[in-house]
Parts: C-alpha cells; structure tokens; sequence
C-alpha cells in the first residue's frame, strides 16, 4: 500500500473507535513502508483527525449532493485531499488530488472518483473563505469551524478561560506536538548526558534542567530509548511524579498504571529501592509496562492486573498515585481523536468514576501517607471541582498543593492538573 493508502485505512479504523496511536502503530509496523513514508502516514493521519470537522465545512460547501449520508471511506479520502491542499504546503497540489483520485476510484469505482476530481480541483486557499463564511456565526461555532473543535468543547473553554485564551488553547492543539523526553537517572546523569554531541538539539528545561528536555529529533534519541538511558515522557505527566516525591525504600502504589511511564519515573526518583505496585485492567499493557521497567532497568515495579475500584493492593501504601481516567482535554493536540470522542455526558460519567477511585485511595492510603490524584484533563469537574468534593467527603486529607497546566501556556508542556493530599488521621 502507498502511504496515503495507509493513512485511509488507519482513518477508517479509527473511525470504529479504535485507539489512533495503537491504529497507526500496528498498521506501519505491516506497511513496509520506507521513513519517509512513514512520516508522511503519520502526518496525514494526524492532521485529517485534527481538521475533520473543518475540512468537513469546507467539503460541504463544494459538495453537490448530500454529505451528510456519502459513505465513510469517500468522506476520509476527501478529508484527506483537503487537508493536503490547505495544510501542506511541502505536498504539490496534483498529487494531494491524483492520488485521493487513485483511492477513489480503487474503492469506490469510476463514477466517486469523477466526483473526487471535480471537488478537489476546485478547492484551493483562494477559493476557502473561512473567516467570511464564519463571520455571522457565534464565537463558540465561530471558533469551532476555525480551529476544527467541536462546539461544545470551545463553548466551554471560552466561558471558563476567556476567549483570548481558549482560542490559544485551540491554536496550541493544532499544533505538531513537541516530544518531551525523561532522563532516567539511574543510567546517566543531565550533565554527561547533554555533553553528547547528539543531545545538540536537546531544549532543556529553566526551571527542571534535571529530568526533562524536549527535542524535534527523534532520530537522535532511538538508541538512547533501546538502552534505557532516556524515555518518551512530557514534563507536564512527569510534575504528578515530583509533586507525589515517593521515598527510596517506600511502598508506592499506582492505581491505572499502564503503560507505566509515571511507575517508572517514581522509582528512578526511588533509586530502584522500595516497591512499586503498578495496576491497570489490560494484560497486554501490564506486559508492555513491564517490558518498559526492564529496558530502564528497574526491578522493584510489581505489574498486576485489576480493577482499581476493587484490587486489594495486600499492603498500606505509603503514597498512592491515581492517574485517573479522563477526558484527555489538555492533550486533544497529541490525541487528536479525543476532540471528537469526548462529550459532555461522557465527562460527567468520568467524574462519577474518579470520584469512586479517589474514595478507594483514601481507604487504602495509610495515615501520614500521600495521595497524588492527576488528570491529562484542563476540565473543572475533573480537577477543582473533584478535589473539593473529595476534601468534603474526607476531612482527614489536607490539599497541600496543586497545579493546572493549560495548552498553550508553556511551550512544548501538555495540558494536565496534579494536586498532592496528605492523611492527617484525624
């Protein structure tokens, strides 16, 4: 298959629900598909996701029959054509439209690809007019149809963080997600590390130049991943890690764990001494999590599969982290599918389940211990509103700090919110 090909076939997956990474992944490791190639399937994929609802406006508007019911397979080739013509700039106009033709005709036969041609060829940057097709609507659409977002969701940030900065949060998303990188301290140290001559394009960070860096290079850091010596983390998952601060020789449970980047970073902050008990229901990501600790090195994690509601760790934990299921708002530009699956039903039925996993915590943690509750989420209910409705149920913890991370706010950081309890026993 070419690569476009195989952009296609990972849309349709997704389109089932599935997984876009785990999709993509699985769907190149079969292509035999050259670098470059590869990249470009990742870049199609990624931004068809992130522009659908734009390029679906947009195809509207040149589409002479009902879009609405066209086959799914014929609205992903022609999202695909329009995300090549209005976003690509390094892709020549004839082939974005030649080659989405080719997949028409392949799978939809003569009389698609006829239309597939004549849309296209009418589609350029002088013949889209967002801001003048936009301009009556209500900032919520408004902005929705810009920066391709469900309505919803930008209705909601523009009345929680103002629309200055919801429009920020919305740009920073369509952004190529920077790759943040951990440097597992157990293996090297910063200074020898950033002393490689392939670390030159590393971008530490000012005010944590000692676990996080950032780099556009992936290419430089594949042999340093196979040996351990750094791991695939941005700095915003890692703060949970640094703000729960587990003790060497302590007893740590993280209650979703899988696939297992928090579990590590805490027993490199732990030296490797102590115990780490890493839970998640899926067997195949408790194999992978344990495949990660073993290239970094770590043995004192303890993979077990469960449900976090109801696992029985068999200890007292002296710190609990609970990474705990969410929307995944804040990282919607790395995930791009998020933004399309995420409704405001399903954030409600989110919290009532951290909810129950924050109460479970309480009940296991020992006194004195420390709670870590975090969310890749930017949504109230998730994080502020969740942590004043677990102090009410619980006046034995005390919230003795918390942090929210927006998009945007901080090149290259994720969205997420951390906060740290104490048990005080009372």
């Amino acid at each position: 298959m070419t690569a476009r090909e195989t952009a296609l076939r990972v849309l349709l997956e997704i389109d089932s629900l599935r997984k876009s990474e785990e999709v993509l992944n699985r769907m190149l490791e079969q292509s035999g598909l050259e670098r470059n190639d590869r990249a470009l399937v990742r870049e199609l994929v990624s931004g068809t996701l992130k522009y659908r609802l734009q390029c679906d406006f947009i195809i509207a508007h040149f589409y002479r029959h009902d879009y609405a019911k066209a086959a799914a397979v014929l609205k992903n080739i022609l999202r695909l054509g329009v995300y090549q013509l209005l976003h690509l700039d390094r892709v020549p106009r004839s082939a974005a439209v030649n080659e989405s033709v080719k997949l028409a005709r392949k799978y939809k036969g003569d009389h698609l690809s006829r239309l597939v041609n004549g849309l296209l060829r009418n589609i350029s940057t002088e013949t889209v007019h967002l801001d003048r097709w936009t301009a009556k609507m209500q900032d919520a659409e408004r902005l929705s149809i810009i920066h391709s977002y469900p309505a919803w969701l930008t209705g909601r940030w523009i009345e929680r963080y103002g629309i200055g900065q919801a429009e920020t949060m919305l740009a920073h998303g369509n952004l190529p997600p920077a790759t943040g990188y951990r440097i597992n301290r157990l293996k090297s140290d910063p200074e020898k590390l950033f002393a490689m001559p392939t670390l030159s394009s590393a971008r530490r960070l000012e005010n944590d130049p000692e676990y996080f860096f950032f780099s556009k290079e992936f290419a430089a850091f594949e042999q340093l991943l196979k040996e351990g010596v750094v791991s695939v983390q941005n700095p915003t998952q890692g703060l949970a890690c640094l703000l729960a601060a587990p003790k060497p020789g302590s007893v740590v449970y993280d209650m979703c764990a899988a696939p297992g980047g928090k579990s590590t970073f805490m027993a490199e902050l732990m030296g490797n001494t102590g115990r780490i008990i890493s839970l998640d229901r899926s067997a195949g990501k408790i194999e992978r999590l344990e495949s990660n600790a073993k290239a970094l090195g770590i043995t004192i994690i303890e993979a077990r599969e469960g449900d976090a509601l109801t696992f029985d760790p068999g200890c007292v934990p002296d710190t609990i982290l609970l990474d705990a299921p969410c929307t995944g708002t804040g990282v919607v530009g790395r995930r791009a599918e998020l933004r399309w699956r995420t409704t405001a039903e399903k954030l409600q039925e989110l919290a009532g389940l951290q909810a129950a996993m924050l109460d479970r915590a309480a009940q296991l943690l020992s006194t004195g211990g420390i709670l870590v509750y975090a969310t890749c989420s930017v949504e109230p209910e998730e994080n502020e509103l969740q942590v004043e409705a677990f102090l009410q149920r619980h006046p034995e913890f005390i919230a003795e700090t918390q942090t929210l991370t927006l998009p945007g706010s901080r090149e290259g950081f994720d969205g997420g919110f951390a906060v740290r309890f104490s048990k005080n026993g009372k």
